[in-house]
């Protein structure tokens, strides 16, 4: 399904939010190999005396170790999407039984199903970044910004293939590669969306490119969380697409009106704020979708 079927799905023991799932990283490195906080290796600490030895330090504190989940907590959304995929997308009920589980029970909620996002929030901020100089100072400025002036003037597909490595780059782990995938799918759905010319970008165009994107990977981390290889997909492909089609849109409602209640602050964006923007829009998205799920679950 998509992405999807890059991984198996999460062991129950998984914490909600790994260690390693953030959105910092190693600080740069300095010339010379002096760290940033100016101190050579083996050096003195700034506050010790110009004279004698230097006091041994203690060693660094380790990091706490995340508390392991409930090992059962993907069970009902698993349980309600296979009934959907079963029921080749006429079981609606049951989509949004497991759409309403996974953002609530599964993950704990809009604002720790957003967390889990990780590399596809940072994705997410230097896609919509590099978006957003596109349609201020034009593609050429913006490609030049990034040292890939050369991709100026080619097929957009083209162009944003080359910017793969910087929106995403590949480092291996499911998270990053959930992002990266999300980004390939976002690609090739750019024609769909009537996307041809990055040239004449417009700002409506900037939002649709960035509405795709987050649907492509909230529904990569979803399938990857409850396990695609154990849901059971119907055999007819007609009916399985029809079981995919319905999901992606289901999630991209939920993206859409995220979006569009932050028309303003989208309207209003700076290079600096436009992480936060997009973490808050993710966490506004699984707000909405768990709403969603609830409504869909409970229709007659």
């Amino acid at each position: 399904m998509g992405t999807s079927s890059a991984f198996g799905g999460q062991g129950g023991g998984t914490p909600l939010v790994p260690s390693w799932l953030g959105d910092g990283g190693a600080p740069p490195a300095a010339p010379d190999g002096v760290p940033p906080d100016g101190i050579p290796p083996g050096g003195p600490p700034p506050d010790a005396p110009a004279d004698g030895p230097n006091p041994p330090s203690a060693p660094p504190a380790r990091p706490p170790i995340p508390p392991a989940a409930d090992p059962t907590r993907f069970s009902a959304a698993r349980n309600n999407f296979s009934r959907f995929a079963g029921s080749g997308g006429d079981d609606r009920r049951s989509l949004g039984r497991a759409v309403s589980h996974y953002v609530g029970s599964s993950s704990g909620g809009a604002r720790t199903a957003a967390a889990r996002m990780g590399s596809a929030r940072g994705a997410g901020s230097r896609l919509l970044g590099f978006l957003s100089d596109a349609v201020t100072r034009g593609a050429t400025e913006a490609l030049r910004t990034l040292n890939l002036g050369a991709l100026a003037g080619r097929p957009i597909e083209e162009i944003f293939l080359g910017l793969t490595d910087y929106v995403c780059p590949d480092g291996g782990s499911i998270d990053e590669g959930i992002a990266r995938e999300a980004f390939i799918e976002t690609i090739t759905d750019l024609a769909g969306a009537g996307i041809t010319d990055i040239d004449g970008l417009t700002a409506d165009q900037m939002q649709t490119v960035f509405e795709l994107y987050a649907t492509n990977a909230i529904e990569a981390r979803l399938c990857n969380d409850i396990g695609a290889k154990t849901v059971t997909l119907p055999s007819d492909s007609r009916a399985a697409a029809r079981v995919q089609a319905q999901l992606n849109d289901f999630i991209r409602r939920g993206v859409a009106d995220a979006l569009t209640s932050a028309r303003a602050a989208a309207a209003a964006l700076t290079p600096d704020r436009v992480l936060g923007f997009v973490g808050r829009i993710y966490e506004q998205a699984f707000g909405i979708l768990q709403i969603m799920g609830d409504a869909e679950a409970e229709a007659a």
